[in-house]
């Protein structure tokens, strides 16, 4: 008998007719069915960043909540060779959403899950960006911290063509918090915010930001994996309303010369328990000493995890004086122009804010990186140097080698061999996604290399 009723109340959340394995995934079968959910995307990350997914049919879905979806890894960026190419997905069901624009389609909705990547025999895949993570957070968890990040994403909006090509026009002139009718954003940002929010997000604020067309979402903070799952959902939601509103997304990093680049300034923060470890109210700058172990720990190994947070080409075309990017290897209470930022907010609100990540990184990974170099200058009891109140911009050259400010790595390839030197970023990624990484930029720098730019044509092609 209580079998039995035991089965009945499992029966009672069915999606395709199959029994619930546990009151969570008897909810998501009850929503697959009550939204008449026909397709599953089941989304993951390449190394790169790059979101991927295996699209199945929902009668598919027990396969798929077995760990039966097998994918050809030899195909995706940094994963695995021919000959070992087999790789399965794990979906993880806190993950699972009903994309919101589907609900009303003829052929159904569309669900999907945030899945991790294992080898054929339920190993643990050494590629899997989002394991890497993991694997990162859980050596905070043994010492008994959890992670917790706000980031804040910038991105732009072009154009398209009548043919929906996308071309390299701004659809607006507007500039820092300026509204409708210079910001003609305005109502892709509210169709944006409004997605989100029936995605679950709790969005905080949405501006125009200081370049022409550039725009910011921001969206409360969360651990540390969901987080990372956040942004990766994020910048695939703005991607898809953009284009359904007859525009294009960008989180490129620096798309437009001469005017303010794209950032993720990613707010950090550790908790034990409810308690938030880098606040103490009887230090004068109410930043506890873990805390300030914490930023020495990130100004010391930035320069080692600038290629991660940082992976692009044009990312260090962001990275430069003069446009609100951080440049200088500093940190400050409250001054915008040092690396690290402290906002003044204190208590459970205390966070380190790293203002030089771009959107364009893998968030698994720049997460891994940065949460490991700060738990390194806890655990080593690095001190950091004194903040800085004044500008660094415009502070001399003199002066900053007198306070020993340094910089960021100038280009990738500079960073890429900063990466290369360090032994804690090659335990962080593990052997596999850190060789891969460094080959796949050091192969994107020789590229680079071998172009011939439009600056180029237009500077010697008349003169010599």
């Amino acid at each position: 008998m209580a079998a039995t009723a035991t089965k009945s109340r499992a029966k009672s959340a069915e999606g395709n007719g199959k029994y619930a394995k546990n009151p969570k995934e008897a909810l998501i079968r009850k929503a697959i069915s009550d939204s008449n959910v026909r397709f599953i995307r089941l989304q993951f990350t390449d190394l790169l960043g790059g979101l991927k997914n295996v699209e199945i049919p929902v009668e598919q879905l027990d396969k798929a909540l077995d760990n039966g979806i097998a994918f050809d890894g030899s195909s995706i960026e940094g994963f695995s060779r021919i000959e070992e190419s087999d790789m399965r997905l794990h979906p993880d069901l806190d993950t699972f959403q009903i994309f919101p624009w589907t609900k009303d389609d003829a052929l159904g909705a569309t669900a999907r899950f945030l899945c991790d990547v294992h080898n054929p025999d339920g190993t643990a895949f050494a590629g899997c960006p989002r394991l890497t993570l993991k694997r990162n957070l859980q050596l905070l968890s043994k010492l008994g911290y959890a992670m917790m990040v706000g980031p804040e994403l910038e991105f732009f909006l072009f154009e398209r063509d009548a043919n929906g090509h996308i071309t390299d026009t701004t659809n607006d002139a507007a500039g820092y918090f300026d509204l409708h009718p210079m910001d003609k954003g305005e109502n892709a940002r509210a169709r944006m915010v409004l997605t989100l929010q029936a995605m679950g997000y709790e969005v905080e604020a949405a501006h125009h930001e200081v370049a022409p067309a550039q725009h910011e979402i921001n969206f409360k903070y969360a651990d540390a994996l969901k987080a990372a799952d956040n942004i990766v959902t994020f910048r695939f939601v703005v991607k898809t309303i953009a284009q359904q509103m007859g525009l294009h997304a960008t989180f490129m990093p620096k798309p437009i010369f001469g005017v303010n680049g794209s950032g993720m300034h990613t707010n950090q923060s550790l908790f034990k328990g409810d308690n938030n470890v880098f606040t103490d109210e009887s230090d004068p700058s109410g930043i506890s000493r873990n805390g300030q172990y914490y930023i020495a720990g990130l100004l010391e190994h930035i320069r080692s995890f600038c290629a991660v947070t940082n992976p692009l080409i044009n990312s260090y075309k962001r990275l430069v004086p003069g446009y609100e990017a951080p440049v200088n290897i500093a940190w400050s209470m409250r001054n915008r122009s040092p690396l690290i930022r402290i906002p003044a907010a204190r208590g459970k609100s205390t966070r380190i804010e790293l203002r030089s990540p771009d959107p364009s990184c893998n968030p698994y990974l720049a997460l891994a990186v940065m949460s490991r170099a700060g738990l390194d200058g806890m655990q080593r009891k690095l001190e950091p140097p004194k903040p800085v109140s004044e500008n660094v911009y415009e502070m001399s050259e003199q002066k900053k080698k007198r306070l020993k400010i340094g910089v960021l790595p100038g280009n990738l390839q500079e960073a890429v061999l900063e990466l290369q030197k360090s032994p804690l970023m090659r335990e962080v990624l593990g052997d596999h996604i850190y060789d891969h990484f460094i080959a796949a930029k050091l192969q994107e720098w020789e590229e680079y290399n071998m172009q011939v730019t439009a600056w180029e044509q237009q500077r010697y092609f008349k003169v010599y």
